[in-house]
């Protein structure tokens, strides 16, 4: 059975830090990645990384300030968020792709609140 388990949302000030971390389980994934859905918004991609190469690619509104990675050997997937700021304030999903195409696995998602 596929899993994707997420955890280290919670509460920060801005400016502040968090990693998040994707545990999966079941098989190895092409692509994983993270989502965020903010109230009354819809979900958007923050960030992704490949299995094999490692490659990498960023929402606009993040580069610079988050840094996504994975340890193979894990199958885990993390989310290094500095510089937080109120408008990251969101409910971050982990997301996975077995091929090429959409995302087919999610997880459950994780609370990230930044205050001002």
């Amino acid at each position: 059975q596929v899993q994707l388990v997420e955890s280290g949302g919670g509460l920060v000030q801005h400016g502040g830090s968090l990693r998040l971390s994707c545990a999966a389980s079941g098989r190895t994934f092409f692509i994983m990645g993270w989502f965020r859905q903010a109230p009354g918004k819809e979900r958007e991609f923050v960030a992704r990384i490949s299995y094999s190469e490692g490659s990498t690619l960023y929402a606009d509104s993040v580069k610079g300030r988050f840094a996504i990675s994975r340890d193979n050997a894990k199958n885990t997937v993390y989310l290094q968020m500095n510089s937080l700021k109120p408008e990251d304030t969101a409910v971050y999903y982990c997301a996975a792709k077995a091929r090429v195409g959409s995302y087919d696995y999610w997880g459950q998602g994780t609370q990230v609140t930044v205050s001002s």
